[in-house]
């Protein structure tokens, strides 16, 4: 698994950085980190540290105006993880087929065959 993708699944392991990133997905425009702090129980300085995990793995952007800064999430990184169970969806829809037939063709064998 590449670097990349490991910091993807660590910034959405943790149930807060989820919501922020649901906030900034569901606000569809920049918010300045006061008003991403004011939705939650947690210092500015703590949404600050959640805010530089989620840019790392490219799931939002940072910008300043003046001295307040802004943050604009990206889902695009979040189509590496689809891409990644998409794999292990067809691996696993795979082996349910085999098994299907594989059951299938069991049951049609007449009891003098088994």
């Amino acid at each position: 698994m590449s670097n990349r993708l490991n910091n993807i699944f660590k910034s959405i392991a943790d149930p807060t950085r989820r919501e922020i990133f649901h906030l900034l997905i569901v606000a569809s425009t920049a918010l300045s980190i006061t008003q991403i702090a004011d939705h939650f129980d947690i210092s500015r300085q703590g949404i600050t540290k959640h805010l530089k995990v989620l840019q790392k793995a490219g799931l939002l952007e940072i910008s300043s105006k003046g001295r307040e800064r802004y943050c604009l999430a990206n889902a695009g990184p979040l189509k590496e993880i689809r891409d990644w169970v998409m794999f292990y969806e067809q691996f696993w829809d795979d082996k349910l087929d085999k098994l299907n037939k594989y059951l299938e063709l069991r049951s049609r064998k007449t009891p003098k065959d088994k």
